[in-house]
This record gives structure tokens, sequence and C-alpha cells, in this order.
């Protein structure tokens, strides 16, 4: 492969150990850690086993020796996203998130030209959200992972806006990933949240800040989806027509036709689909898919950069997508990290 600048903007980190919430709060359903043997880990809610997870969920040092082999040389740090956390009282999520962003940001400032940190906020809790936006900016994060929805609320809530409103005005970018998965309870064989539940998560995401106005108010907020896009680019013909057949039902918050918000925000390029990654790229624009690799669990790309590599692309546009759109994503300089 070529040696190219590559940013990868979906990674997961966790601090290697989680104090004990349930204690400290008094209720359950908050993940912890159990080291059953060394550099290893099963994820715990409550006495369920989530996954298991080895020492690159944690370790800055492990994860840039397999970053030095695998020529990646930024890796975006973000929580695992059943850490949101959003279900707990507002100020024991506040806290569950100072935790886990300290953590990303002392990685970040340890080893700068390496990682660059996201934070993780209590959306659902406006007041407390850009209290902690506000911090987050102050220690050295970039900007913000949130979820596909928030509790009950999908993105288009007002009471959301003056977050994302906030996150433009701080230069804050946001990093949207699908969790609480939609019909889990009628997924329970076959992988199916993750395979079928994420990509309508992501679609659900786009379009409720699509419909409901937020691109359109906030032309300078940078956002990117997750998986890209999940089922968004294939369905978006769909939406168009409905749009254009219901404006009664889809245009009532927004009267903008949907595809003219193409190329108003990112997509990662974990697709795993040389197909489908040309079709995103067609769709929103060179400049507007990032690597991503969901690093470091199986469901991600094993090999960064490899599909990206492998297309039949000129070395500017595979430039763009491995690094350079990351970069403009998050209003960083690619002369700051070589």
């Amino acid at each position: 492969m070529d040696n190219i600048f590559t940013v990868d903007i979906h990674t997961h980190i966790l601090p290697e150990n989680i104090p004990n919430f349930k204690e400290k709060f008094g209720y359950g359903g908050f993940i912890s850690l159990d080291h059953h043997k060394p550099c290893c880990a099963k994820m715990m809610m409550e006495n369920n086993f989530f996954r298991e997870v080895d020492d690159n969920c944690w370790s800055g040092e492990r994860r840039i020796k397999e970053c030095d082999e695998q020529m990646v040389d930024v890796q975006v740090l973000s929580t695992v996203p059943v850490m949101f956390s959003y279900w707990a009282k507002d100020e024991d999520t506040l806290e569950v998130a100072e935790f886990l962003n300290n953590h990303i940001a002392d990685l970040a400032e340890k080893y700068p030209k390496r990682f660059i940190g996201l934070g993780t906020i209590p959306m659902q809790n406006q007041a407390l959200a850009i209290k902690e936006l506000i911090r987050c900016k102050k220690i050295g994060l970039r900007g913000i992972q949130i979820g596909s929805h928030i509790n009950d609320w999908n993105l288009d809530r007002v009471e959301l806006f003056p977050i994302f409103q906030k996150c433009e005005e701080l230069a804050m970018s946001i990093f949207v990933h699908p969790w609480d998965m939609m019909g889990k309870e009628k997924m329970e064989k076959y992988w199916l949240p993750w395979l079928v539940g994420m990509p309508a998560e992501t679609s659900l995401a786009i379009c409720s800040m699509i419909f409901g106005g937020v691109f359109e108010k906030l032309p300078n907020l940078k956002v990117a989806f997750a998986h890209g896009g999940g089922s968004f680019p294939a369905t978006i013909g769909r939406i168009e027509h409905g749009f254009n057949v219901r404006p009664d039902l889809c245009a009532i918050d927004n009267k903008k036709n949907p595809k003219d918000y193409l190329g108003n925000f990112y997509l990662d390029g974990l697709v795993h689909d040389p197909k489908m990654l040309d079709y995103i790229v067609d769709l929103v624009g060179e400049d507007k898919v990032c690597l991503g690799t969901d690093y470091p669990f199986p469901l991600g790309e094993l090999e960064p950069g490899a599909l990206i590599h492998s297309m039949d692309y000129s070395n500017q546009k595979k430039g763009k997508l491995l690094g350079e759109n990351a970069m403009e994503w998050l209003g960083l300089r690619k002369e700051d990290f070589i």
C-alpha cells in the first residue's frame, strides 16, 4: 500500500479501570470491566456478559504499536457507545462523562501526534450537556460523539438544538454513532441488532437532522455519521420521493429537499464493499468521506484503509478519504501531525 497520511475517525476506547458506578450511584445498568486474565477483560452489564475486549481497548501504547503496523498515523478516540448512559440520572451521566472525557484528553495530551479526542456529554440535560461541552473544549477535545437518539428523543428535538448550536459556535465536531438499537426486542438471533438495527439507527439520525432543519439552521456544524451513513445512502431515493409526495408529513419543519443536504455532512467509509464505497463517495462527494474502522471491534475494518487502498482511485483522491477529509472535519492541519 502507498504511504498516505491516514486518520481513523472511528475508534473506540475505554479506561483500563472503571469505577463501580452501581455502588456509587445506588442503582445498576452501568458497564464494568472484569479483568479475568492478563491483557483481556469482559465488559459486564450487571451480571450479564456484553463483550470481551483486549488491552488495545484501553492501552495507548498497544494502540500506537498496532497503528504503526497498520500504517495509521492518527486515531480519533471516542468512548464505546454503551457508555453514553443517557438513561441514568442527569448528574450521574455527567460524572460518567467527566471520567471518560478526562481519560481520553489525557491520552491525547500524552500522544498529541497520534490521538485526537472526542468527548461524551449528558445530552438528555441541555444545561449539563453544554457545560461539559465547554469543558471538553478546554481540555483539548476536538468534538463529541453522540448517540443516534437520546432516550426517546430523535435528533430533531428542540431540546437538543442549543447543544448543536453551541457545537457550531465552539467549532466542536460531532460524530453520530448508533446505539440502543430500535426493534432489538425482535432481533434476538443472528446479531441482527448490529447488522440491521445499527444501519436503521444511523438513517434515523440523518433523517431527523435533515427534516428537523438542523443542517439548514446550522450550516457550519460539522457532523460525521458512522458506518457509511447506515441505510440512508441506499434509501435516499425513497426518502426524497416521500418528501415530494407527502410534504404534509415530511416537510413540516423544513421545506428543502433532503437531497439538497448531500455534501453538508460527512460519512465514514466503513461499508465493507467496494461498490458501496464508490456509491457513497459519489453520493456525498469525495471531500465528505473519511476512513473509519470501528477499531478495535470485529465488525470493523480489520485492516485499516484496505478498502480505500484497493479502489481504482488516484492517490490524490485516496489522500482525501484516508486523512485530509478527517482533518477538515475536525478543523485541524495535517502538518501538525507529521
